[in-house]
This record gives C-alpha cells, structure tokens and sequence, in this order.
C-alpha cells in the first residue's frame, strides 16, 4: 500500500512535473495518475525509479511505499 498524501509531497518537493516523472518512469501520464488516485498499485520497480528519482532516503521510501503493517524493504 502507498503513502499517496506523502508521495505526493515528495513529489511536490522535487519540481518535477507529473509528465516529466512519468517520462522517465517509462509509463504513461495516465497511468501514473491513476496510481496516484489509488486505481492502480505502484509495482516494485516502477516504485524503485521513483524513489530514485526523488531522491529519497531509503526511510522515506519505505514510508511512502510500505505503510504501517506491511513488511517489505527495496
């Protein structure tokens, strides 16, 4: 499960425009908002180029991409 309010704050925080993020994600635009309104799950990859691409601490990705009662690490 995602962390959607804190991904979208990282997200926020980086710049990057949604298009851009999906660009590089190499998914479309659509479908990364569709996971960002939780109609589709992140899978591990896609969250992996995304945390890298944000520059996350392995801390802040664990707490967007794997919320309380999950178990789980990249």
């Amino acid at each position: 499960m995602t962390d959607i309010v804190r991904l979208r704050e990282h997200i926020r925080q980086s710049g990057y425009k949604l298009g851009h993020i999906a660009q590089v994600m190499g998914i479309s635009a659509n479908t990364l908002r569709l996971k960002l309104i939780e109609q589709s799950e992140f899978k591990v990859g896609e969250a992996e180029r995304l945390a890298t691409l944000l520059g996350l601490t392995p801390e802040e990705r664990e707490a967007c991409f794997w919320v309380r009662g999950e178990k789980g690490r990249f």
